[in-house]
Parts: structure tokens; sequence; C-alpha cells
């Protein structure tokens, strides 16, 4: 069942609504304002989503922390740096620097 709502819009979304009409996109306020609404409670859904799958892998992380497999973050960057460097002083001294 429909709910009759009145809303008051900003003079720069009005502006945007009658453009989007006045384009032919839309053929009145109503579609321009239901389309807005889908695609915001669709962002909501991605969110929604993309929260639950940051969660789980959080929960993998904890479980993997407490059976000891970790990481030293910062251990691994150090080491990534010194594979680039002995990479580039390999190019150097083959001449492809």
């Amino acid at each position: 069942m429909s709910k009759t709502m009145n809303v008051v819009l900003t003079p720069d979304i009005e502006k945007f609504v009658k453009e989007q009409i006045e384009s032919g996109n839309y053929q009145d306020a109503l579609a321009v304002i239901r389309e807005g609404l889908e695609l915001l409670a669709e962002r909501e859904r991605i969110y929604k989503g993309k929260f639950q799958e940051l969660k789980q892998e959080v929960e993998i992380g904890v479980e993997a922390l407490k059976r000891g497999e970790i990481f030293d973050g910062e251990a691994v960057f150090d080491e990534l740096e010194e594979d680039i460097r002995q990479i580039e002083v390999s190019m150097e001294n083959r001449g492809e620097n």
C-alpha cells in the first residue's frame, strides 16, 4: 500500500530533479526520487554485504592468531623492501637501470 509523504528539497536537489525530467530521462519527479531511493537502498545492501565479508575475514584472522599463525607486518615489509633492493642491485649490475 502506497503512503503519501511530503518532503522539502534543497534548491540544488530540486534543480537536479527538474534537469532530469527536462532531459527526458524521467517522466516526473516521483520517478527521479524513486530511482534515487532505489540506488540508495542497493548501496546499503552492498555495504552491509561488504561489512559481513570484512567481519568474517577478521574472525578468520583472530582464529589464526589464536593458533599462533601470525606474521609481524613490519618484518614482512622489511623483507619486501630488501627483496626490492636486491632486484635493483641485480638490474644495475646487468646494466638494466
